[in-house]
């Protein structure tokens, strides 16, 4: 009687632990790109949908639809208030936005923080390089120039331009022109000014926050901060940086079908098939889970509003 009895129980079980397992079989899943085919952001998310079936169960279809608009607002619109919590549609956007909704960018229609958030892809690191055939090797050397050291920008909003300003602004003591003509330096990413470093032409000597082991020897930008209030300055601007490749479902995603999406990612960003496809696209690839995206998420918005002002002053939203 009592084998019956358990049988019967673990018949009844059965459905609800079938229910906890969603099946993709015959289901065609859309990643939603907040930009232009061609770029990072695009290359990346048709890489991952090349190899990410193969980890959902079911291994269903995905597709790539780019919805470009906005710097990428146009389309966390649409994850947020359009896009239906059913697990069948991913979006990956500016990593950016959480700044945009910290300073009240016009169109936010979104809390960045109730997402479902799957991950990201990969981290970002902005450095400062200089020309190699100039006389500074450190950031200690730049701090000891006679003469104005001229860094090439694209404008306010990007990266270039952002990140010496708050070095010459906030460090003190350093003579850096920020201009568009001949130049003796750039800031960037560190994967776009990488192949000018492998042939030698720049170096770097600073960077911002990274967790990217081959910058582990570089100087971080916050440790020459004279004060906490320009520490905090500089760590709200490189925040977004670790989470550079962001993926989310919408909000009120079922808990299991989010988690099915976090494993099977996890699972795809250590494929052999897909980390030698992003090795030769030199696409960099480094997993952060969701619940570490999160948090990274609150530290940028809890900032109080006087240090959010400040930096207001020096960081415009884009990409």
């Amino acid at each position: 009687m009592k084998c019956k009895l358990a049988l019967l129980g673990a018949l009844a079980i059965a459905p609800l632990i079938a229910a906890a397992q969603p099946n993709f079989a015959g289901k065609t899943i859309t990643i939603i790109v907040g930009y232009k085919p061609g770029g990072g952001y695009d290359a990346t998310a048709r890489m991952i949908a090349r190899h990410l079936p193969q980890h959902l169960p079911g291994k269903p279809t995905i597709i790539v639809q780019n919805m470009p608009g906005g710097n990428s607002i146009i389309a966390a619109n649409h994850m947020y208030n359009v896009a239906k919590p059913d697990g069948l549609t991913i979006g990956t956007f500016n990593r950016n936005l959480p700044i945009a909704q910290l300073t009240s960018v016009q169109g936010v229609k979104f809390d960045i923080t109730k997402f479902a958030w799957i991950g990201s892809a990969a981290n970002e690191t902005t450095i400062l390089a200089i020309r190699s055939d100039l006389p500074y090797k450190t950031f200690e050397d730049l701090r000891k120039a006679k003469e104005p050291v001229v860094i090439g920008s694209t404008g306010p909003g990007a990266n270039t331009y952002d990140f010496p300003l708050l070095l010459k602004d906030l460090l003190g003591d350093i003579m850096l022109a920020v201009e568009r003509k001949e130049v003796d330096g750039r800031a960037g990413s560190y994967s776009s000014i990488e192949p000018f470093i492998d042939r030698k032409l720049v170096q770097p000597v600073i960077r911002a926050r990274s967790t990217d082991k081959r910058l582990a020897q570089l100087p971080v930008d916050e440790s020459f901060a004279p004060n906490p209030r320009a520490k905090a300055i500089m760590a709200l601007r490189s925040a977004p940086e670790l989470i550079a490749r962001p993926y989310v479902l919408p909000p009120a995603t079922n808990a299991d079908i989010a988690k099915a999406m976090r494993d099977a990612f996890a699972a795809t960003l250590k494929d052999p098939a897909l980390l030698a496809e992003a090795k030769k696209a030199k696409l960099d690839i480094e997993f952060t889970p969701g619940d570490e995206a999160v948090k990274i998420l609150k530290e940028v918005l809890a900032q109080p509003k006087d240090i959010v002002d400040e930096f207001s002053k020096y960081i415009k939203f884009g990409e």
